[in-house]
């Protein structure tokens, strides 16, 4: 009884075991079919249920889809996730699970490529929409460029206001209607003229410098030299010949090459600014000088003694090879996008064959040895009183005015410039329509009265305050002095006064006339005794140069001895000559320097006679017409004629 019941107990836990495996079978069938299902319908998710069948039938596992079988299903899995239609073995069910597991990884990856792709696509369709909107815009500035350009209601009303004020236009000034507008009209450079033309208007035109003080016309010589030049078949200037006019004062030479407007410069496409357009492709840009604006024509620059030396040797060099070459880091010869006017200016320069002619107000000695060397000279003469008073006769006669008797030698006085001779005329003819007060006269006068308030005005003081004189004075005696281009008289006076004690005499003189001057007393002291026969020893000796003018060199020497020995005889010396040269221990007269501008300066003060040594006939004036020039070996020639 007891087996039978125990017997029975375990057929019935075997039965209730069996029923539970097999329960846990169907429950894990049916999680598997589950499973393969919800991996089917991603997948339909992912690819989309007609692309899905398309991928299926590529890999053929679209039959295997529709089976009933778990496991083929899971092999068309297989091959739809893996893309291998070469799977062919179903898996078997106890791999079920592992084989949905990589399944389900691969699934994974593939959904995490997608959502990469995805949000690069994303950023990509936004960076082309970017660009394109960009673009647009573009486009869009392009055409308002092309259609409209730069402008706006503000820049428009801006040219408005230019273009209104460039109808407004004032009458031309006084100075440019007196100004010359020929060779002939230029009044007391004939010579300069002359020489310049000569030099200019030539089938082989030459480079010159003009020497001469201020205001003697210069620049406007320059000028119609080529106009004139110009006009004649055999020289070589065009009809379109330019003259580029520049102060040399302002021209200074940058060392970092930044900027040249004589020579030209390069903006390099960085640091100087070049064209936005030659920035953007790293294009250096050159930029002409003048040299090369005056190519064909004239270059004329005025005060060429205040150009820095260096610039000074540049120029030199554009001047031998008459071209100006450019050079920059930044050209690349093979760069396509260099324009081909930038690629031959770098590669062969820029033209620059034209005629220099400098002007200085200084000495020769005083300019650039090369410079010279390569121009010819021309030398301006200073302008005497009869060249101003003509001057002002002319521009009376262009402003249509007439002048009161005495107007011309009362500028003459003041003035030595041609061009402040023409302003105190202009500033006299404005003063005289003011005082009118009433519309201009057919007939207006200019008289001295105006003259006279113009000059104060302007503080002008008489050019010549030593006069000569119809007189006799003991001890005095003009000299001659130069100052740059301009000659003047220098009043020499001499005392003499019986020693304290006989051979003990004393000799003083001011220093301030210049370091020459002592040696001249001295020897003049020698000089005086041959002259003489009295031993200035015995006498207190004072020689002064009034007005403390400086004299430079030994040229005082023959003066000196003159007025000491008119002092020791207490014979008066004529006060309508001068004198000028060195003197030597045997009473030889040497030669001086400046002798045309000393004579000049004596004309000036109206001295009637001058004497200058012998050795420097030479340097006399063709044109000495009111004055007489008498050239003398020795100092004892003068006695007979300089006693008053």
């Amino acid at each position: 009884m007891t087996k039978v019941m125990a017997h029975k107990a375990t057929r019935t836990r075997t039965q209730a075991g069996a029923r539970m495996t097999l329960h846990q079978l169907l429950q894990d069938e049916e999680q598997l079919q589950r499973q393969v299902a919800a991996i089917f319908g991603l997948l339909a998710n992912i690819y989309g249920p007609d692309k899905l069948v398309l991928k299926a039938g590529k890999v053929e596992a679209l039959s295997l889809m529709r089976s009933e079988v778990l496991e083929e299903r899971v092999l068309a899995l297989q091959r739809l996730i893996f893309e291998d239609p070469t799977i062919d073995a179903p898996p078997s069910r106890q791999d079920l699970t592992a084989v949905l597991d990589e399944i389900e990884e691969e699934i994974a990856d593939i959904i995490a490529r997608r959502t990469v792709e995805d949000k690069i696509e994303r950023k990509v369709a936004e960076r082309m929409q970017q660009r394109h909107e960009e673009y647009v815009k573009e486009v869009k500035m392009q055409v308002l460029k092309e259609t409209s350009g730069p402008e706006n209601p503000a820049t428009l009303k801006k040219l408005s206001e230019l273009e209104d004020l460039d109808k407004i236009a004032l009458a031309r000034s006084a100075l440019e209607l007196i100004k010359p507008t020929s060779s002939d009209e230029v009044v007391g450079q004939e010579r300069a003229v002359k020489a310049l033309m000569a030099k200019v208007a030539s089938p082989f035109p030459q480079h010159a410098i003009l020497y001469g003080p201020p205001g003697v016309g210069k620049t406007t010589v320059a000028r119609l030299a080529l106009e004139e030049a110009k006009a004649l078949p055999y020289t070589p200037f065009a009809a379109k010949a330019r003259f580029v006019e520049v102060d040399g004062a302002t021209l200074r030479w940058d060392p970092r090459e930044v900027t040249n407007p004589l020579l030209g410069s390069v903006h390099d496409p960085i640091y100087q600014g070049a064209r936005r357009d030659f920035a953007e492709g790293g294009v250096p840009e050159p930029k002409l000088g003048l040299v090369t604006e005056a190519h064909g024509g004239i270059l004329f620059i005025d005060e060429i003694g205040e150009m820095d030396l260096l610039l000074q040797n540049k120029l030199l060099k554009v001047l031998e090879d008459k071209r100006v070459s450019f050079d920059s880091a930044y050209f690349d010869p093979n760069d396509t996008n260099v324009p081909k006017y930038v690629r031959k200016l770098f590669t062969e320069g820029a033209p620059a064959d034209f005629v220099l002619i400098g002007a200085t107000t200084r000495d020769p000695d005083e300019i650039s040895p090369a410079l010279r060397s390569r121009a010819t000279e021309v030398f301006f003469e200073p302008l005497t009183r009869d060249s101003i008073m003509q001057i002002v006769v002319n521009a009376a006669a262009k402003l249509q005015v007439e002048l009161e008797d005495g107007v011309t030698a009362l500028v003459a006085d003041h003035i030595i410039e041609g061009r402040k001779a023409v302003g105190i005329l202009a500033d006299a003819y404005g003063l005289a329509l003011y005082k009118l007060q009433s519309a201009k006269p057919e007939h207006l006068v200019i008289r001295k009265d105006h003259i006279h308030e113009v000059l104060q005005a302007s503080r002008s003081t008489p050019h010549t305050m030593t006069k000569a004189s119809r007189t006799g004075t003991v001890g005095k005696i003009f000299g001659l002095g130069v100052y740059g281009f301009l000659g003047s008289l220098l009043e020499i006076e001499a005392t003499a006064f019986p020693a304290r004690e006989a051979g003990k005499g004393r000799v003083r003189f001011n220093e301030t006339a210049g370091s020459m001057t002592k040696d001249s007393v001295f020897n003049a002291t020698s000089v005086v005794r041959q002259l003489t026969g009295l031993d200035p020893s015995d006498y207190d000796l004072h020689v002064n140069v009034i007005g403390g003018g400086r004299i430079d060199g030994p040229s005082a020497g023959v003066a000196i001895s003159l007025a000491l020995a008119s002092a020791l005889l207490n014979k008066p010396l004529r006060q309508d000559i001068a004198v000028t040269g060195e003197v030597s221990l045997a009473g030889m007269v040497r030669p001086v320097g400046g002798v045309w501008e000393k004579i000049y300066g004596a004309k000036q003060a109206g001295i009637a006679k001058v004497y200058i040594p012998a050795e420097n006939v030479k340097d006399i004036p063709v044109d000495t017409e009111g004055i007489e020039v008498k050239p003398i070996e020795r100092i004892g020639e003068m006695l007979p004629e300089v006693w008053f």
